[in-house]
């Protein structure tokens, strides 16, 4: 009864009826394909598609691949640039104890030195090892801070930090290498003794401070004065009491140098 009453409501319907339920019919199917289609090329590209050009097939094992079904190359991680030994000086003495080594954390807050400690007594002059320009000059959670930003290396540049110390100079005063930038502070310091702690960074990567420092000035010690061998020594001279004890040649009377004053 039930079909048979279904038949009789399908019939009793006017064509116009039902030529907009076939339109309305075609409609959706052109959206239904239109919309299988994008999502076959945004969640797969060309390898989404089917052997025979349409969408669908065995596209969903062929995901992230080309037409011949090769993974496309990852892109690689961009490294960070190599630090340039651009350092001349220490920043303390002339080759200070390294109190502590840089010791780079697993993870970006996990626990490190992001530094070196350098031993060095209070109120030693702290200098710049390269030059740059002083981004900061202040002080930090109680401790004196100086900031150097590093010329020619590169955007963001490469920055330099010394703690604790007193700056002698200000935000934006441009330095040269080896120019003092502040003294060492007696208080502030993680060392056990006295001690300057240098930092590098790189944006917000921490880097190895002592590659700064070309190999000559990481092995160089304190100058000390060597004997010289292989100069021949200059001739004395004589002495000037014993040339006047020294008998004197003789004159003749025509003005003639005279050994033996009988000849003369």
């Amino acid at each position: 009864m039930r079909s048979e009453r279904c038949l009789c409501t399908w019939r009793a319907l006017s064509p116009t009826a039902l030529s907009a339920l076939s339109a309305l019919s075609a409609t959706l199917s052109a959206l239904l394909s239109a919309l299988t289609v994008a999502a076959a090329l945004v969640l797969g590209g060309p390898a989404a598609t089917a052997r025979g050009g349409e969408p669908g097939g065995d596209s969903g094992s062929n995901w992230g691949r080309d037409s011949a079904g090769v993974s496309p190359p990852v892109p690689p991680v961009p490294a960070v640039p190599a630090v340039p030994a651009i350092g001349r000086v220490w920043p303390v003495g002339s080759r200070p104890s390294v109190v502590r080594g840089w010791e780079p954390p697993a993870t970006a807050y996990g626990r490190g030195h992001r530094g070196v400690d350098l031993t060095a007594a209070p109120g030693t002059p702290v200098r710049t090892v390269a030059p740059g320009r002083v981004s900061f000059a202040g002080r930090v959670a109680g401790r004196g801070v100086v900031s150097v930003e590093l010329t020619g290396t590169g955007d963001p540049p490469l920055r330099t930090t010394y703690e604790p110390v007193r700056a002698t100079v200000e935000k934006g005063a441009v330095v040269a290498a080896g120019e003092t930038v502040g003294v060492l502070e007696p208080v502030g310091s993680h060392c056990p003794a006295s001690c300057l702690h240098w930092g590098l960074r790189r944006a917000d990567t921490y880097l190895d401070p002592l590659s700064l420092l070309p190999p000559w000035l990481l092995s160089r010690g304190p100058s000390r004065l060597l004997p010289v061998t292989g100069v021949p020594q200059p001739k004395a001279k004589p002495d000037a009491a014993a040339l006047s004890l020294s008998p004197r040649p003789s004159r003749s009377p025509q003005g003639a140098s005279c050994i033996d004053p009988d000849r003369c």
